[in-house]
């Protein structure tokens, strides 16, 4: 079990300087498992100080001294994947087969692919007498939230320190366990002292503090967009780089060649991942009108099918809400959809059948869904699905494009060219053409206001690069 009492600045674990104290609660069986330390703006500037002082030395370690740490780095997490999935199974109510393919799977996923990048990336190229410098940004702020917990915090700081950054983490205070874990496989493998740096806390006090102080060079934050934008406002003080990967609300497509029962089944599937607590997942499915009753009786079949059940089983499928509050959230939405006269086909208010603890939602599908209406307007992130009807392929991409989110999108078609030329139509950071396996090598990150900037692979380590043209560099004849 990792301490929950301190954090890790300056390559060690100290206490905290003002610490309060927040409840961890299971949210599967809501019983507390631990008392986590809340820390303040104190314990950021110790470890903002610890981060600036590592950074020059850091910043000038070679290339393949930085690819020997991220691969001892991945040998440990690799030996320690099941304390990650046993951590997001209690934090965060990740049924544990989930937890430990979906969940913790994705730490060596990320960490390989920015393997390869750095493996193979220019940090040096020429242009006609101009040398290009791509160097590190400095010292980051990274603000990471509970619902991939070990795939937003390694999105941020493996990139950062492949780039040559020095950081500072604060991780939701709902996922402190495996970010704590993490810290021990980052001080095992031999992370330079104050390279890394581990702060918990909440957003008004510890993430407040980060976005405006003024020796963070750069803040990568995920999140809600209303948190976004509070961040935003702070680092504009001192006009750090702000990297946000926020909200999403993403439409897919199903064209009127696809084979409805199969199209409809894993659109479900998608749209439930992650008990439906994810910013990319497919949340409102466009069908052809004349589709509709067809598609929303698959739906709810595949709905009525899910094994939603305590997280150390298995069998489960799908966990419960991360807390209290998301419950009630997801609660709320679904009742305006009724109100609002959604055609529910399954699910509903209430826990399932036999549930009595636990903050577990039922798989819910709405058929004949407006798109006006609350729940296709608004990030829901539970497993509530918005089936809505289209008359044209037209009608179909401006129903998908008209959000102001545009994080991912979809589309399904047995024609490929046909599926591709949607595609190209449509708004979002990442479209998803006949359910492809995830690309780890593909950038990440959305539209309007679904954030700026870009995650994963060569587009991941961009974002902590700055770019220094040397002019002149080269004699010209």
């Amino acid at each position: 079990m990792v301490d929950l009492n301190t954090f890790y600045i300056d390559g060690g674990w100290v206490a905290p300087a003002n610490p309060s104290w927040m409840d961890l609660v299971d949210p599967a069986t809501e019983k507390v498992y631990g008392r986590l330390a809340m820390g303040s703006g104190i314990d950021v500037d110790r470890a903002v100080a610890a981060a600036r002082k590592a950074f020059p030395a850091y910043a000038a370690t070679p290339v393949a001294e930085r690819v020997r740490l991220l691969r001892r780095i991945l040998d440990i997490y690799t030996r320690r994947s099941g304390e990650f999935a046993e951590a997001m199974r209690q934090e965060m109510g990740a049924p544990i087969a989930f937890a430990a393919t979906g969940q913790a799977g994705r730490g060596p996923a990320h960490l390989n692919a920015i393997l390869r990048v750095l493996e193979h990336f220019k940090f040096e190229e020429d242009i006609g007498s101009t040398r290009l410098r791509h160097e590190p940004i400095g010292v980051c702020g990274l603000i990471t939230p509970w619902n991939w917990p070990v795939n937003q915090v390694m999105v941020k700081v493996a990139p950062a320190l492949a780039a040559g950054c020095t950081m500072v983490l604060k991780p939701s205070e709902y996922s402190a366990l495996s970010a704590l874990l993490l810290a021990e496989v980052l001080d095992e493998a031999g992370v330079p002292a104050g390279v890394f740096n581990l702060v918990n806390g909440d957003g008004p006090h510890v993430g407040a503090a980060m976005a405006a102080h003024e020796d963070i060079d750069m803040i990568s934050f995920t999140g809600s967009t209303r948190a976004g934008i509070e961040v935003a406002r702070s680092a504009a003080l001192t006009v750090k780089r702000v990297a946000q990967e926020l909200g999403g609300k993403s439409a897919n497509i199903l064209l009127d060649d696809v084979d409805l029962e199969d199209a409809v089944r894993r659109g479900v599937a998608a749209c439930f991942t992650n008990s439906g607590q994810s910013c990319s997942i497919p949340t409102r499915m466009l069908v052809p009108a004349h589709l509709m009753a067809q598609a929303s009786e698959i739906a709810a079949s595949a709905a009525n099918a899910y094994r939603v059940g305590p997280t150390e089983s298995r069998d489960t499928q799908l966990g419960p809400l991360v807390n209290h509050s998301q419950f009630e959230r997801v609660q709320g939405l679904i009742r305006q959809g009724v109100d609002q006269g959604a055609r529910l086909v399954a699910g509903g208010l209430g826990r399932p059948d036999g549930l009595e603890t636990g903050f577990f939602a039922r798989p819910t599908v709405f058929a004949d869904v407006r798109p006006d209406m609350t729940i296709a307007l608004e990030e829901i992130f539970g497993p509530v699905l918005s089936i809505i009807a289209y008359g044209s392929e037209d009608e179909a991409v401006g129903i998908a494009n008209g959000t102001f989110y545009g994080l991912a999108a979809y589309v399904q078609s047995a024609d490929i060219e046909r599926a591709r030329a949607v595609a190209r139509r449509l708004r979002g950071g990442q479209v998803h053409i006949n359910y492809p396996p995830a690309d780890f090598d593909a950038p990440f990150g959305g539209f309007g206001r679904s954030g700026n900037g870009r995650e994963w692979g060569e587009a991941g380590l961009r974002e902590y690069l700055e770019t220094k043209a040397m002019i002149g560099y080269a004699a010209v004849a």
